[in-house]
């Protein structure tokens, strides 16, 4: 059982942050804790606004989000770390090697597919992130209710 994910991304703005609300509200009364970070954060900055519209939509918000670099401590104290692209689970092993398995992608059960970067795009870019952490969402949910 899992007791603590940590999401991963680039800036801590757009795609770990949506993939912590979304993955919170479907493992929502579990004791479990989903946070997020980023390699490259973009320190104490809010979601991005064309993100936090799209969970809004959704009826999902992290209204106190404010982004945060990953540092190993995040790193060893989390059971389960998920990435959004294959790059970030070999800098996530560069930080803090003990992390090798138990870092994967966030689309594993969707073919091992990438989540693209929506960051400074349109809004259609956000919403096909958004639909494709949602399914990767569901498709964890088997190995994180056990």
């Amino acid at each position: 059982m899992f007791k603590s994910i940590l999401i991963v991304c680039v800036g801590n703005i757009c795609r770990s942050p949506t993939a912590e609300a979304i993955l919170k509200s479907k493992l929502e009364g579990m004791d479990v804790e989903v946070t997020s970070a980023g390699l490259g954060a973009m320190v104490g900055k809010p979601v991005d606004a064309t993100a936090a519209a799209i969970m809004a939509e959704a009826g999902l918000s992290l209204p106190r989000h404010k982004a945060r670099q990953i540092t190993p401590r995040m790193v060893r104290s989390a059971d389960l770390i998920l990435t959004m692209e294959n790059r970030q689970i070999q800098a996530v092993h560069k930080l803090a090697p003990e992390a090798r398995g138990k870092t994967f992608l966030f689309g594993r059960w969707l073919g091992g597919c990438e989540v693209p970067d929506p960051y400074r795009q349109a809004k259609p870019a956000f919403v096909h992130v958004y639909r494709i952490l949602d399914k990767a969402s569901d498709a964890w949910l088997p190995y994180l209710k056990k």
